[in-house]
């Protein structure tokens, strides 16, 4: 299948469509997204996260699997905490522009 052409694209392409679809499921609930943003700027533990953005821990925690599963952050282990970080900082930039973008259609 690979290289066959469906309508004009690819099958390659498709894929491509595929995965980022994916990917902005993943980012679909709002709270994951201010984790990724927050997450923008580097590496945080959980309680860093709760902190700042104001949720209850297993909130947070549930999210960042979801996250994690879906390739978008990884979890490093220190001593007893896990610190997590994004796996790509494209991510970040999309976020970031989708929330620019958000706001600037709010005013």
């Amino acid at each position: 299948m690979r290289g066959t052409v469906v309508g004009t694209m690819t099958a390659t392409g498709y894929e491509a469509y595929e995965a980022a679809g994916a990917l902005l499921r993943a980012l679909s609930a709002p709270i994951r997204i201010a984790i990724v943003a927050e997450l923008g700027s580097g590496e945080r533990c959980v309680h860093d996260l709760v902190s700042q953005l104001g949720a209850p821990q297993p909130l947070v925690s549930q999210h960042l699997r979801v996250l994690r599963g879906a390739g978008v952050v990884r979890g490093v282990r220190r001593g007893r905490e896990i610190a997590y970080s994004l796996v790509d900082e494209h991510i970040a930039h999309i976020v970031a522009d989708a929330v620019s973008h958000a706001r600037e259609n709010r005013l």
